[in-house]
Order: C-alpha cells, then structure tokens, then sequence
C-alpha cells in the first residue's frame, strides 16, 4: 500500500497514484525476490507495503473463527487480547519487516486462514481492492503450500480485473497481467491506515495515561501484581511479544533478510493492530474494526520510578493515622521497598549472567566443533596433497623420461630431415635448370595464326560447335587435312590463362598412348588443337548421351586398365610426379576404336616429395568437380598421388554400375558385404563375369576409401590385377570392330616416353593423316 511515512506531509487519498501495493509472501525465496522487486520498483521510502500471508486451514496457529489479522510497524504499545500466534508465523513477518525497516518502508501484515490459497488470496484481493499485486514465481516446492506447479499463474488469471498481477522469478519480471479498469469501491484498509498513523502520532500520550491508572491499582493490590510482573526476567524484558528486527546498516543493493531465532532489537516492533471477528463467509466487507490492540499487555515494572509515586498514593491513603505509626509505616514501606529493588536487581542481573554465560558456553562449544572439523578437513587435505604430490612426481618422473627418448628421436628425425631437405633443394635446382632449358629451346607443338583456325572453323560457327565446358568452347574442324578438336579460352575465365599456359607446358612435353595428343596452338588467343576423339567422353557413352551405343564388359575392363596406366604415367613423371586433380569421366576421351586417353591436364599440379613413397603438398584451395575431388585433400589441402586414386575408384564403380557418384562408394562397400552386388552392376549390359566383376569392384572401393593412407598403391597393387582384367577382356572379346586393332595401351613398364623423343609428334601426325575422313562427333 502506497502511504507515507508518518513524520512526512501526511496520507493522500488512494495510497498514492499507483494504489494500493500487497506481496504474497511465504517461506520460499520467491518471496523474497518478490518483496525487493516492489521496494525497487513500486515503492519509495517512507511508504507502506501490505505483507499477505495465507495459512492452510487445518494448521492454523490462531484460534477458530479468526480468519484475518494484520499487523502493523510501529513503536506504540496497545492493551492486551491479540491472537497468540505460532512461533513460526512471527519469525515469517519479522524476515520481512527487518528488510523494510532498512529500506524506510512501512509494514502491514495481514494473515489469511484457508485450505485453498488461490481463492483466499483472489478473494482478499477483491475485498482490499488491492491494485497491485506482486507474487513470486513458484518453484519446485511449491508456493505457500500450492500442490500444483503453475500457483503464480492462477493467482493471476484468478485476480480481479482492476489488480495489476507482477508474477517475479529471481529478481525479475517473468509475467505481468495488467488492469483493465480501476476498482469500484475504495479500499477498507485506507481509512484504518489512516486511524492507525494519528494513533502512532498520539501514542506517547496514551501511554503516559496508562501508566498513570496502572499507579493506582498497584496501591491497591502491590504484591500480587508485583509476583506476577517478575516471575521471569526474560518474559519482562521481550516487550511486544519478543518480536523485533536488527537495524542494519542500509545498502539499496542488499538483499538480505535476518534469522527469526537470534534475539535482537531495533527501531521498530511488529504490533497487532486489526482483528475481523465478524465474517461470516470467507471474506467480510465489515469495516467496524479495533486499532491499537497488542500481542501482550503492559505489566507492572518495578524498575520503573513510576512505582514509587504508586507507594506515594498508598501512603497517602492512610493519612488518618497517627503521627508515630504513619512514620513507622512510612519507614518499614521504604525499608522493604529498597530491600526489594535490591533483590530484583540482584536477581535479574544473576539471570542475565546466567543467560549470557550460557550463550557464551554454546558459542564456545560451537567454534571448538568448527575447530575440530577444520583440523580434520587440515588433515585429510594434508593427506590427499600427499597423495596428489607422489602421483605428480611419478608422473614427473615418467615424462622426464619420455621428454628424453623424444629428445633422441627429436635428433635422429632433425638429422634425417636435414638430409631430406638438402636432397630436396638439390632436386629443386634440377627442376629449375630442367625448367630454363625447356623455356629456352624451340616449343614441341606447332604454333598456328588466327586466321587458319577462323578459316577452318567457318570462323568459329554454331554448327561446328561440339562441346562446351568450364574452360571454354569446343569446335570440330580440319587442319592439314586432319580432324582436329579446337578448344577456344573464355575471355571471363576465372583461370582460363594459367590452365591454359600450364596445359600447354604439360602436353607439349609428353607422348603417351592414354593421353591426349597436342597437335598445336595459337597462344595469343588462347586456342588449344588436340586430335579429334570421334566417340566423345566416357560419360556420353556411359549415360548413353547423344545417341551413343553401350559399353561392352569387355570395353568397360579395358579402358579401366587404360586410364590406371595413363594415370601412372602421370605419377612417374620426372622429377616430380604430376597430380591430374580433375579426373572424371567427362575427362576421359575415347577415339574411334575405344580407346580411352586422359585430357583436360589444366588442373594439373607438380607435387614434391617429402618422404619415401608418399608424395603430397599443401594446396591454398581444392580444385576439383564434386563427388570425385578426395575428401581428404578436400578438408585439409594436402595433395598427393591418391588425390587420384579416389577418383579412379569412383570411375571404376562407375564403370561397373552405371549410375551416378553421389554415395555410390558408400553403397557399393554395403552391397559387397551383403553379397549382394550381382544387383548393383550395369543392368543395360548382358554377360557380366560375375567374378572378374566382383574383383574390380573390390579394388575400386578400396581405392574410394576416405581416408588416404587406407587406399592401395597404383603401380604395385591396382595395376596387376588391372592387367589381368584386360586380358580376361580380350580373350573374350569377339566383336569384329576389334579383331584388326592393335591400338590397346601397353603395359604401365612401358607406359613411359622419354619427353625429348620429337619423332613421336611426327609418327602422331602421319597416323592421324590415314584416319577417316568422316568421323563421329566427340570433344578433348
């Protein structure tokens, strides 16, 4: 609730311009973030608060009948009859009203008695006319005693429409459900917080009077109130009930809330002030209620100095004595009442003793508890340390001795790298004088003008067009009577010149019977000639493009032992081997009598070596065409000779299926090892030797492996068993287009041409003289 402190300009009318403000509080920390959230947030100092707390039905501290009691901060006594309340209930408030002392805001408390707290909290809500109400989230145990989980969520659909519903999980705003309309009556509580602030402003007045009247019935009856009033020191000495809260120091970031069982005191006390006896129902509009009544009534003191002025009327009372036995009274009264002061003195400072020493014991009974843990927790600290201790200095111990033996080894792979990289740069330098000759002598390709190549492609016409690629365009034409595959340089492409220059380089220097032939070019446009390869790529034929015929098995093996030698001749080269990077099908020409040649060199890379038999470097960027590029060479850049190999696998699988290479490695391994291959081969081609298939199956998916170290050796482990395949091939092959052609690859042995051979370009040139003149489309 929105009011000011008494010692400010006074009470407006509704509790301020946001209405009244309750915080349903319980046990929990919810309730705790709940209240620090409406004093950060809702109020300001000086203002009050209304504290709402329901008891279940069944376990009510109070006695029956009595449903709601509100408390109030202040320092004012009252008369006695308030409800005796549980233990448990006052520590709760007093929590609560320590933390709002410190934040100068003022406490009402109102205690609720129902089995259900959802409805008792609604309906208290209505009552009030609260208009904004702030509960915590609940948690796992529940909130005020809520067996359902979602309590915070049902007092705020349950609320009335007028009540701001802020629902705070651990300091902050998890839901709010806002008001739609103002309430229609105005709240019962204002005008009691009004009586309550003028009671508090008159307070000292009243009691002033008390203590007056309580004079005069102790001249009456002096001893009988007197026995009563000490029979307990302690029971004195509690005040308002005992209940009472620690001044503590103020911090507008604190959070803390005292312990209800450590006596303390401070500025203000927890006062019973308003008791509704006459609901009938749940809830009661009745607005005739009682302030300023107390827990527990004023007793006699006989510490006060009040008490002699009671002796003072007594003695007066029997003023019609005479003279001598009113001094002897009057000496006896003074007498006694001095030797009683004595005795209570002496008797409350023993009891104080007592309790202090008591204290004093348990504290030191607790701290030697807490020495005596502490020394064991010392001690079995002490003794995992030793523990970790020997475990560290064996392990120390061990790694010395590894730091040792990989010091040796360090050394010995120190001396054996240095020679590797002496060996290294020795080749190198080879390499480079090999390069500067080679730039330094006469091309071994001819070099052919703009003009001759317009004129043999009807100046690069539509019709002559046979192929299309990444790189650029593919014309047929005739030059010096032979057909020729002219392939244009796009302008645009992204590497068109260096694959260009790189092509030219590779090509020109070698001669191999698997590897497509540089007839010529004309290096100021970017023109490459190749001989023409009339039944186009092994893809068409493959995948049966542009009309063309299947593949015999006895093909498929051939030009499978074919394209593992041209690769090989690739790997062989000096001084370091070549990687292809972009073998695929589409790579793969095939001229009229089926015999496959590798093309399409632009990619190809020189690849030092590094260690024996392993040959790799380290690429910036893959290049390659998905589903063939290695995976490995893929992730980390390392290239190598079995960059190639895993293309090969793929190409052989396709070989042997048909199909396309996205995940064909992955089903070919599952069929191979169900034995259910047989239904994976090539359905278009009849006759499969089921067994010979099998085996290149199995070397291509070892080849396919994804990991690099995993796949076979090409010259000592693939090839053979090529070799063989081949052979199986031609003893089976009964087709007349092959009984005359002696055009099959040679053996790998034998693969290799030396590179300053020039008659071979020529022995090339006459043979493609005598070809037909009318051959079928293809493309380099």
């Amino acid at each position: 609730m929105w009011l000011p402190n008494p010692k400010a300009s006074g009470i407006r009318k509704g509790g301020g311009g946001n209405g009244l403000v309750a915080v349903a509080i319980d046990k929990n920390k919810g309730s705790q973030y709940a209240l620090k959230w409406a004093v950060d947030c809702l109020l300001t100092r000086g203002q009050t608060v209304i504290l709402i707390h329901v008891l279940h039905g069944t376990s009510s501290p109070v006695s029956r009948g009595k449903e709601v009691i509100i408390c109030n901060i202040s320092n004012s006594s009252a008369s006695p009859g308030s409800y005796q309340l549980d233990n448990t209930i006052k520590d709760l408030f007093l929590t609560f009203h320590c933390y709002c002392t410190r934040k100068d805001i003022q406490c009402l408390d109102v205690l609720l008695e129902d089995t259900d707290v959802v409805k008792a909290i609604t309906e208290y809500v209505s009552y009030a006319a609260i208009e904004n109400l702030v509960v915590g989230a609940t948690s796992r145990h529940g909130f005020i005693r809520f067996k359902s989980s979602s309590a915070s969520s049902s007092i705020s659909k349950g609320a009335p429409d007028f009540c701001t519903v802020f629902v705070i999980s651990k300091g902050k705003v998890s839901s709010v459900r806002n008001a739609t309309r103002p309430a229609a009556h105005t709240s019962p509580l204002l005008s009691h917080i009004h009586d309550l602030i003028s009671q508090v402003q008159t307070q000292p007045a009243e009691i002033s009077s008390r203590r007056m009247n309580l004079r005069d019935r102790t001249s009456i009856k002096p001893h009988s109130q007197a026995d009563e009033s000490f029979k307990s020191p302690f029971v004195r000495g509690r005040g308002m009930g005992g209940m009472s809260c620690v001044d503590f120091p103020e911090s507008d970031t604190d959070i803390s809330f005292v312990s209800s069982e450590r006596p303390s005191s401070g500025r203000s006390s927890s006062v019973y002030d308003y008791i509704d006896t006459g609901r009938t129902s749940r809830l009661s509009t009745n607005s005739d209620h009682s302030f300023g009544s107390t827990r527990l009534g004023l007793k006699f003191n006989p510490y006060s100095p009040d008490t002699s002025f009671s002796h003072e009327s007594c003695t007066t009372s029997f003023s019609y004595s005479s003279q001598s036995v009113d001094e002897v009274v009057e000496a006896d009264m003074r007498r006694l009442k001095l030797e009683l002061t004595q005795r209570m003195e002496m008797y409350s400072t023993a009891c104080r003793e007592a309790y202090i020493s008591q204290q004093k014991f348990m504290e030191l009974t607790h701290q030697r508890l807490e020495e005596e843990k502490k020394i064991d927790e010392a001690r079995l600290a002490q003794e995992a340390a030793m523990a970790i201790a020997e475990k560290e200095k064996a392990r120390c111990r061990a790694a010395m001795e590894t730091a040792e033996a990989s010091k040796k080894i360090a050394e010995v792979e120190t001396h054996r790298r240095a020679s590797v990289e002496v060996k290294a740069l020795k080749e190198a330098e080879e390499m480079r004088k090999l390069l500067e000759n080679l730039a330094q002598t006469d091309v071994r390709y001819r070099r052919y003008c703009i003009e001759e190549i317009e004129t043999a492609t009807n100046f690069f016409s539509e019709s002559q067009r046979i192929g299309e690629g990444g790189y650029g365009l593919v014309y047929k034409c005739y030059l010096d009577h032979t057909p020729v595959a002219v392939k244009v340089l796009r302008p645009d492409a992204a590497q068109g010149k260096s694959q260009f220059q790189q092509e030219i380089d590779i090509l020109s220097c070698m001669r191999h019977p698997n590897m497509v032939l540089l007839l010529g070019a004309c290096p100021e446009y970017g023109i490459l000639i190749y001989e023409y390869m009339a039944n186009g790529s092994l893809e068409d034929c493959l995948f049966q493009k542009k009309n063309k015929s299947v593949l015999s098995w006895q093909l498929r093996f051939r030009i499978a032992a074919e394209i593992g030698t041209g690769l090989l001749f690739l790997h062989q080269t000096k001084p370091e081997p070549l990687v292809h990077r972009d073998l695929k099908p589409g790579n793969i020409l095939l001229d009229q009598n089926y015999v496959s040649k590798i093309s399409d060199v632009g990619l190809a890379r020189l690849v030092p070596a590094v260690a024996e038999n392993v040959t790799q470097c380290c690429m910036t960027s893959a290049a390659g065409t998905l589903c063939y590029i290695d995976p490995e060479y893929q992730q980390t850049g390392m290239l190598g000779v079995k960059s190639d190999v895993y293309s090969l696998g793929i190409i052989f699988l396709q070989l042997l299926t048909g199909r396309p290479p996205m995940g064909l490695a992955h089903l070919a391994g599952e069929s191979i090892e169900k034995d259910t291959f047989v239904e994976m081969l090539d359905p278009s081609v009849t006759g499969w030797p089921l067994e010979q298939a099998l085996c290149l199956a199995k070397i291509a998916v070892k080849c396919a492996e994804l990991r690099r170290k995993d796949r076979p050796d090409l010259a000592k482990l693939v090839l053979p068993e090529l070799d063989k395949l081949r052979d199986f091939a031609e003893q089976n092959m009964s087709m007349p287009i092959f009984l005359g052609c002696t055009a099959s690859s040679p053996s790998h042995s034998e693969a290799f041409v030396h590179q300053d051979v020039i008659s071979d370009l020529r022995l090339v040139h006459s043979e493609s003289s005598s070809a037909p003149s009318t051959p079928t489309e293809g493309k380099p």
